[in-house]
């Protein structure tokens, strides 16, 4: 939408990544006037999360998005393996779910982020300012969150509203502005990204992880290339710059060796990005006036590409419990009752804990493993010798320990006369 920006509203969404982004949208279809704030201004970067797993093709489908997901590029996926010693072990094969989507879809996050917010603008209640950060949070005279400091395109401003939801991401400024600071849970890893060219004749691996000689490379079938991962330990790829770019291709080359004759590809180490795999949780996901949800409650680590899944969880769980009280705030002028936030933390946390202990296991007897150099890491061999551990695992990563199911209406005409507070 256009126009000058809205000093008040009902809710801002600081951050339109997944969670922020379903949860503009959800609350906009319900007929609660929601501001989203998103610092850059556009969805456009390279290596973020986008695994979209079957128990978000369910929402997408709940919200009649389903096809027009389909219609964008992306891949489907239906096994998740590791390599080891020359030998593939399927750990989860979603083929096996009884589920309408038994599939992992990738699609570029730019692509999911501008279909969500493409439908959201369809919503009279909905405002979505690209290029706009949020600086601090404003302050009642109790101490309540009350609104957020905006800098955007125009400068300085501030946005008033009942709740603030803070979905900006493990780098959280709203975190950071209130002094809530999560729990490390477990090691932190490095992790590089970098693409490989794709062709015709490549085998057909969907996701496959390969171990040996102390090395672990990722490998996701992309259509055109390879998206490749490589882990290390926390400051371990300082290793690999003193080793050289060399060094780093014959490691590829031995562990993934039909990419031999493309490793050159790979011109410079700067060409991999790197993120800290970190995985933390904030003990109180809420203060007065505002919500934590996504990474900025709950950080995870790239195992299993739980991220993207369960922040529109969060999205979801949130919307289910806070769209009605939020709709009789925004039409009363009344104040919304924060004792209500306790509620998103009670719904998610169990399958928040269950899938961070999930990666945090798979780093302790996979990741770990390889990479000290003790031997090949025998989780994998459970796999194929324990068959309901796959078909497990397939539900886990796939379906999520909490699915959620959207449980708010669409709006009618008279909830967007609102009176906000």
């Amino acid at each position: 939408m256009s126009g000058p920006a809205p000093t008040r509203t009902t809710v801002c969404v600081v951050g339109g990544g997944p969670a922020g982004a379903m949860l503009g949208l959800l609350l906009a279809r319900s007929g609660v006037d929601v501001v989203v704030l998103e610092k850059h201004h556009d969805f456009h970067r390279d290596f973020r999360g986008d695994t979209v797993h079957p128990a978000t093709l369910r929402v997408l489908d709940q919200l009649g998005l389903i096809d027009r997901f389909h219609a964008l590029p992306h891949q489907k996926v239906t096994t998740i393996g590791v390599i080891q010693d020359g030998h593939r072990i399927d750990i989860a094969d979603f083929s096996r779910l009884r589920v309408p989507y038994p599939y992992m879809a990738f699609v570029p996050q730019w692509d999911f982020l501008d279909l969500i917010t493409a439908e959201s603008a369809r919503h009279p209640a909905y405002r979505l300012l690209m290029g706009t950060a949020a600086t601090g949070v404003l302050r009642a005279t109790d101490g309540r969150v009350s609104g957020v400091r905006t800098l955007g395109p125009d400068g300085a401003a501030d946005l008033r509203c009942a709740l603030v939801v803070a979905a900006d991401g493990r780098h959280s400024a709203l975190r950071a502005a209130v002094g809530a600071r999560p729990k490390l849970i477990g090691s932190s890893l490095d992790v590089g990204f970098f693409r490989i060219s794709r062709r015709p004749t490549d085998p057909d691996e969907g996701i496959c992880v390969r171990v040996g000689n102390g090395k672990i490379f990722g490998a996701t079938d992309r259509g055109t290339y390879w998206q490749m991962s490589y882990e290390t330990t926390r400051g371990g790829f300082d290793r690999v710059r003193r080793a050289g770019l060399d060094a780093f291709r014959a490691d590829l080359a031995a562990l993934v060796p039909f990419l031999a004759d493309r490793v050159h590809e790979l011109r410079s180490l700067d060409d991999i990005s790197l993120l800290e795999a970190r995985i933390d949780r904030l003990a109180r996901w809420h203060r007065p006036g505002l919500l934590f949800i996504g990474d900025a409650a709950h950080a995870m680590s790239p195992v299993a590409g739980f991220g993207v899944n369960l922040a529109v969880q969060d999205a979801v769980a949130t919307a289910n419990a806070l769209c009605a009280p939020l709709l009789r705030a925004q039409r009363t002028g009344a104040a919304f009752d924060d004792t209500l936030l306790t509620k998103v933390r009670r719904r998610r946390l169990v399958a928040t804990a269950l899938s961070q202990g999930l990666q945090r296991a798979t780093q302790r007897f996979g990741i770990d493993t390889t990479l000290n150099g003790s031997g090949q890491p025998p989780a994998p061999r459970l796999f194929e010798r324990f068959r309901p551990a796959q078909l497990l695992m397939s539900r886990v990563i796939g379906v999520g320990f909490r699915p959620e199911r959207i449980r708010t209406a669409p709006a009618r005409p008279a909830d967007h006369e609102k009176d906000p507070t």
